[in-house]
């Protein structure tokens, strides 16, 4: 029978990616993000495995409801993504736009705690997997950076939600990109990471063998 995987950030980018991987690797997928019109045209792309579900991460109600609606059509999820993410035009505390600060909370803080919140009781149901975007970024310390201090939660929060899991069988685990070549950025970064490279990154934790859980993944461009 086939898994579902639950993904947020699923329009674009990485989420795309790990959704192209994960239908391939004979998933059902659920492609959660704000851009209803992309997500309609992967669903296109991917055929009847995928669900397009529309909504704001930082809305945990909107999270619940997609979650339950993907868990209703496919009988369960078995793994979430926690992959919507955003950051900053300006660099460092001092040149910091407040109101930037409080919307990147809201997404790469409290829209990951949503996806974890929406998703449990379903993943402790299939004792399920748990992957969060990280960053390199929050593995070391950046000057005045506020971006860096929020993947830092996601990298602490990860490593706590693995022992909660670890308890009735789940797993969860952190995958961390260096610069990958995305929307992300305003300008392109062909010498980069691709979105591909995260993706199998995401399957290599998903796929790994049920006695083992991969807790981090750091991937770091070569140039």
């Amino acid at each position: 029978m086939a898994r579902t995987l639950f993904i947020t950030g699923a329009s674009s980018g990485i989420g795309a990616a790990t959704a192209r991987a994960a239908v391939e690797a004979g998933w059902n997928v659920g492609l959660f993000a704000r851009s209803q019109d992309k997500l309609e045209d992967l669903v296109k792309e991917l055929g009847d495995t995928a669900m397009a579900l529309p909504g704001d991460a930082t809305d945990l109600s909107e999270q619940r409801k997609a979650a339950a609606s993907l868990a209703e059509a496919f009988g369960g999820i078995d793994a979430a993504f926690a992959n919507a993410g955003t950051g900053l035009s300006a660099a460092g505390t001092e040149a910091g736009d407040p109101e930037e600060w409080e919307a990147l909370v809201r997404i790469n803080i409290l829209g990951l705690l949503w996806t974890v919140k929406a998703t449990q009781s379903h993943l402790k149901e299939s004792k399920g997997h748990l992957v969060l975007t990280g960053s390199a970024a929050g593995r070391k310390h950046i000057k005045g950076s506020v971006y860096s201090a929020s993947k830092w939660f996601v990298h602490g929060y990860g490593g706590n939600l693995a022992e909660e899991f670890r308890e009735w069988g789940g797993r969860c685990t952190v995958v961390a990109p260096g610069m990958v070549d995305t929307p992300f950025f305003d300008e392109a970064k062909p010498d980069k990471l691709q979105p591909e490279d995260i993706a199998r990154s995401v399957m290599f934790a998903l796929e790994a063998d049920r006695r083992a859980n991969v807790q981090e993944v750091f991937v770091m461009p070569v140039d």
